[in-house]
């Protein structure tokens, strides 16, 4: 059976699938990554010591091993001692950065400052350092650290960046016209779009992305419009940001939260913003958003948020949410692949009710692939009662042959007894059906199958199935099959 948890992401996982927490720095020679660390990702690192003959190489070294076993004070000393005894050294520029991070994991409110203190020195010493994007994006965590201190400067710099996150950016002035007689010039080709992680990668989003986080940890009353605002941009730089609220929107526990990520799953220009939204809704855990994905689901031609809707209703658990998934598996007006979905997650969810209907469903479809995928969701929830209503779909000759054939199969990888499928086999009429129990038999790991392989290799008044029943003897390991094979080849 699927282990329904391999279905599941950790929260640590979606933060950075989702763009709302970028992953830590990977770090080449010589050149630090411009991106965040985050609890959800590995401590990031300074690169592996690559000028050998640098006079601050041997402090270089030590500085990163004190970081590499997270003895952070320890660490900000060695990296102020490089660019302090060292200041033309190769290291210098980065090693502003390295100290500002130490004493930022160190966490005193003297340690934070003093943190601002080394990013604000690397920016006016250094302003092309390598690590200067990390830099930005630090020093907004390091004021929302201090604003959470109780510090004022700082919750005055939070407030006013997540401000500026909400604000529509200003339309850029129109050109001139050409001067009369003169020829127009040729117009400039449009930058190809890139995808997500490309325009989440830029250093003031990450600024921005750092004081939307600091102000909802600091205050979930004032985040809460600004957020909104946020949501309500259509601007192509403001997807990041976007992506961003809707994951902190769904954090948040208050009344309507379920009526924003609906809004934003429905007009959102990005799809990504869209999607994110709609498993969002999974994640709250309330019957209005049941209501908002099943909305979702009726409302939205867009196949992408209907394969979400599904499964965020999968995830959900509530009584609700299942009515719902059953209502879409029946309904013929949508998509086979889409109530097939339906029909898995149903099965995925388990339970003796899902399994029951299931059961139910089968008999009111018309579509093979859809009873095909009732089979099989039959198959994974397992037990003896599933097994033997396979058994009898495999009986049935009003069934086309392909899907009787499919429901012998299931039953054989799942909790039908050897015994009955055993006893199957006289009574099976037709060649295709045999053979399939055959096949059937050479899946099961019991003596008893081999039995029964052996009983119609050598007795089977068909040919053409004893030898069916012998190429499949010969992939056995049991022993006797072995030695079968053996009489049947020294027979005189």
């Amino acid at each position: 059976m699927i282990d329904r948890m391999s279905f599941g992401v950790t929260l640590a996982g979606l933060l950075t699938l989702l763009g709302g927490w970028p992953s830590a720095p990977t770090l080449s020679r010589g050149q630090a990554g411009a991106s965040q660390y985050t609890a959800a990702a590995p401590e990031p690192r300074p690169p592996t010591a690559w000028l050998h003959n640098d006079p601050a190489d041997s402090l270089y070294r030590a500085a990163r091993e004190a970081l590499d076993r997270r003895d952070y004070r320890r660490a900000a000393d060695l990296f102020a001692q490089v660019h302090a005894r060292f200041p033309r050294s190769g290291y210098a520029a980065d090693a502003f950065y390295w100290r500002a991070f130490a004493l930022y994991r160190t966490g005193g409110t003297a340690q934070l400052r003093a943190a601002l203190a080394a990013l604000d020195a690397q920016r006016d010493r250094f302003p092309k350092a390598a690590t200067r994007g990390d830099a930005r994006a630090l020093a907004g965590r390091i004021q929302g650290a201090l604003a959470r201190q109780g510090d004022p400067e700082a919750a005055a710099w939070v407030a006013e960046a997540a401000q500026d996150v909400a604000r529509q950016p200003t339309p850029p002035t129109p050109p001139s016209p050409p001067s009369p007689g003169m020829p127009a010039a040729p117009p400039t080709p449009p930058t190809p779009p890139t995808g997500g992680e490309e325009r989440c990668g830029d250093d003031e989003n990450d600024t921005k992305l750092a004081a939307l986080n600091a102000l909802q940890q600091m205050d979930d009353d004032r985040a809460r419009p600004i957020l909104r605002r946020v949501l309500a941009r259509r601007d192509a730089p403001s997807v990041c940001l976007r992506r961003k609220a809707v994951f902190l929107i769904a954090q948040e526990s208050a009344e309507g939260t379920e009526d924003i990520l609906l809004e934003t799953a429905r007009n959102d220009p990005d799809s990504e913003v869209r999607e994110q939204s709609v498993f969002w809704l999974s994640q709250v855990g309330t019957e209005r958003a049941v209501g908002a994905l099943d909305s979702i689901l009726r409302g939205s031609k867009d196949p992408a948020i209907q394969d979400k809707a599904v499964f965020a209703l999968s995830q959900h658990g509530s009584e609700r949410a299942m009515q719902a998934l059953r209502t879409y598996a029946e309904r013929p007006d949508l998509s086979a692949e889409l109530r097939e979905k339906a029909i898995f997650w149903i099965g995925q969810s388990g339970g003796a009710r899902n399994e029951a209907y299931l059961r139910s469903l089968y008999g009111r479809l018309k579509d093979e692939s859809l009873r095909d995928k009732v089979l099989f969701s039959v198959s994974q929830a397992g037990g003896a009662e599933n097994g033997r209503w396979l058994l009898g779909i495999a009986r049935d000759g009003g069934q086309p042959l392909e899907l009787r054939k499919k429901a012998l199969f299931w039953a054989g990888q799942g909790d039908a007894s050897m015994a009955d499928l055993a006893g199957l086999y006289a009574s099976m009429p037709g060649r295709d059906m045999r053979e399939q129990l055959i096949f059937v038999y050479s899946q099961r790991d019991e003596p008893a199958a081999v039995d029964k392989l052996l009983d119609i290799a050598k007795r089977d008044p068909d040919l053409e199935l004893r030898k069916k029943a012998l190429f499949w003897l010969g992939q056995s390991d049991d022993p006797r099959a072995a030695k079968a094979l053996q009489d049947i080849i020294e027979q005189p």
